[in-house]
């Protein structure tokens, strides 16, 4: 029998529309009913590709036992946490400020009111049980009680995010530096011990100050970790792309589902690794993880759906692992033998009793063996025949904007049109299905069905991979809606007078709390990327509204990083651009040179903007970037503006000649 998510979209409530626990999804009518039979709140966050989320459901929300204590004595509510980031990170942070740590499944007690009054992740069915009934006992019992609980950590979340503003410096990003220093894994690379995530803006952060401040230990952590996760089983090297993170510490087992906004944020990592090294072993990785991309995450009808599950017939990593047998019947005895002594399979194996491919035993690991390539797709063609894995096939706009990105700064440092391509394409479809006549966004598309206001992320992310397809294609439509975008960010988001982006609009739906942030866990914060953008609009532009909220809003983050700047490296992205040299460049054509791409692909241009000025797009420039009005097209040739430090050269005619200037005034 049905519950009330059978009529939702996203395949995580959808998941749950059979279980006898009778969900309802979130809405201010659930809290109204609560008030009104005087219940309290069953919440339950999730999303649709996490393995304890299914184990708990299996577990406790199937059976009849915990259905009847929870339809008897709460409001059961799901909520899908990539659909409704919002609703997640408030109590997410509930859940934080009550026991030091936090994830998924998410399971809150809620009052009528939405306050939390106990908070935790996964349990197990007899601790479920236990917690429902002692919580119903003391609904009845100890009303009171309850409610101060609920009204202290609500107190205590309403004053997080309370930051005073800070001062944007060189030494507050080295010690972003030294803090990653500190905690760098020598041997296996990355930070920390297991479990241990990929935080992609990590590594780029820590590629580009190593090369503005000459300090070869930064590249080293940052290329050391990036080879290591690829020769790990974090990477597929099968099927290509990378699953979430690594549970042990030299990034062999993964937890194996893969998300859009990882490989994404891989992919800017790796195209950064090449532009930074010019190693084709980074190339290579860039391809095969955009190229999983493109191949198991496009949806029908466009845009790139959200992940795929560690699950595969209900056993966390059956579709990744193998064995010997397996590769001698597929390749037969000779080949099978190859790619396992290449992929270090054993009979042994290294996951419950099977092997997951992995390259940490090659020294070599950046040459295949001849036919190496012609194997794996041998292979992937017997895995995808053995079983399944579970796609979420909705369609989000923050994430398609980090894919955006990704496939537009691959298609130019790799020469690859067809990235490029698929970034415009990208483009298209958020505009069409995922923007209002009014050019607000929505956040979900799934299944023909846009849904849910936009929020912070979606504006920024999405900006930013506009900002990232201009920069690649030249195409001023691209800067268009970012401006557009931007605008909705000042007015809908931005706290004008402290800095700081709000997580959702404010004339959406008010949650118990507003707080901003801006830590970078997995993805980098909504504010982090809403800076970069904005001190890139400023110099694409020379408007001075985006400079004068780029600089309050990098004074906040300096406010937020203080103490701990590692932990907020993407805005330490954002100080590199404002606190290091840069340049602008403003290019008149008939059309954008060709010797231009070329220009930007060989080295990283750290600092420098573009503008291409031509008789097509000079009325939409005009309007955007006034300064450009004056500047004359050539009716053959190009002209190259380069201004420094506040101080323009006398124009040139040829990338060689700019070159050498800027070579020269570094």
């Amino acid at each position: 029998m049905s519950n009330r998510l059978n009529t939702e979209r996203s395949p995580y409530l959808l998941q749950h529309a059979e279980n006898p626990v009778d969900w309802r999804p979130w809405g201010p009518e659930v809290f109204e009913e609560a008030k009104r039979t005087d219940k309290p709140v069953l919440l339950s966050i999730g999303y649709s590709t996490c393995h304890w989320c299914h184990v708990m459901a299996h577990e406790s929300f199937e059976d009849e036992t915990v259905a009847q204590a929870v339809n008897a004595a709460f409001l059961p509510v799901k909520v899908d946490r990539e659909e409704r980031p919002d609703v997640d990170a408030v109590y997410m942070a509930a859940c934080l400020a009550m026991n030091g740590s936090g994830g998924w499944p998410l399971t809150v007690l809620l009052t009528p009111d939405q306050k939390p009054f106990w908070a935790g992740t996964y349990l197990p069915k007899d601790q479920l049980l236990h917690l429902l009934r002692k919580a119903a006992r003391l609904w009845r019992e100890d009303r009171a009680g309850v409610l101060a609980t609920g009204d202290t950590l609500t107190a205590h979340l309403q004053q997080e995010g309370q930051t005073r503003p800070g001062t944007p410096s060189r030494e507050l990003v080295r010690q972003a530096v030294s803090q990653f220093a500190q905690s760098y894994d020598e041997r296996w690379g990355g930070f920390g011990a297991a479990p241990k995530f990929p935080t992609p803006h990590n590594l780029i952060f820590l590629l580009r100050y190593a090369q503005l401040a000459k300090e070869e230990h930064a590249r080293e952590m940052a290329l050391h970790t990036l080879n290591n996760m690829y020769r790990g089983g974090l990477f597929d090297h099968v099927g290509g792309g990378f699953s979430r993170y690594s549970t042990d510490q030299h990034w062999l087992v993964p937890h194996f589902e893969k998300m859009l906004y990882d490989n994404a944020l891989l992919a800017l990592a790796y195209t950064e690794a090449f532009q930074h090294t010019r190693c084709p072993i980074y190339g290579k990785i860039t391809r095969r993880t955009l190229d999983y991309v493109l191949r198991e995450l496009s949806g029908p009808q466009g845009g790139f759906c959200c992940g795929q599950d560690a699950d595969s017939d209900g056993v966390e990593g059956k579709y990744y692992a193998l064995t010997p047998d397996e590769l001698a019947q597929a390749l037969g005895g000779v080949d099978g033998l190859r790619f396992c002594q290449w992929y270090g399979i054993t009979p042994e194996g290294n996951f419950e009793g099977k092997s997951i491919p992995n390259l940490l035993g090659q020294s070599q690991f950046d040459q295949d063996p001849e036919d190496m390539a012609a194997l794996r797709e041998q292979m992937y063609a017997y895995r995808l025949s053995r079983t399944a894995l579970h796609r979420d096939d909705k369609v989000l706009t923050a994430w398609n904007g980090l894919a955006m990105a990704a496939l537009a700064r691959a298609g130019l440092v790799l020469d690859e049109p067809w990235y490029l391509d698929a970034a415009r394409q990208t483009a298209e479809f958020l505009a069409e299905k995922l923007t209002t006549s009014d050019g607000r966004l929505l956040a979900r598309w799934r299944d023909g069905d846009a849904a849910h206001p936009g929020k912070l992320d979606d504006y920024a992310f999405l900006a930013y991979g506009l900002l990232e397809l201009y920069s690649a294609t030249f195409d001023a439509s691209y800067l268009t809606r970012a401006v557009g975008l931007a605008d909705c960010l000042l007015k809908l988001f931005f706290d004008g007078e402290r800095g700081g982006f709000y997580p959702y609009a404010s004339n959406g739906e008010q949650l118990l709390t507003r707080t901003k942030e801006a830590y970078d866990g997995a993805m980098p914060s909504g504010n982090s990327i809403a800076a970069l953008v904005l001190f890139r609009l400023s110099r694409l532009t020379g408007e001075m509204r985006w400079r004068e909220a780029a600089d309050l809003q990098l004074s906040w983050l300096a406010g937020a990083a203080e103490g701990y700047p590692a932990g907020h490296s993407f805005a330490m992205l954002a100080c590199l651009e404002e606190l290091w040299p840069t340049a602008e460049l403003v290019i008149t054509a008939q059309k954008p040179p060709e010797e231009l791409r070329g220009f930007l692909r060989e080295a990283p241009r750290l600092g420098l903007t573009v503008l291409v000025k031509t008789q097509e797009n000079a009325g939409t420039l005009a309007a955007l970037a006034p300064f450009t009005k004056d500047y004359p097209i050539p009716a053959q040739g190009a002209q190259y503006y380069l201004c420094q430090g506040g101080a323009c050269a006398q124009p040139v005619d040829s990338i060689p000649e700019l070159k050498i200037f800027s070579e020269q005034n570094r």
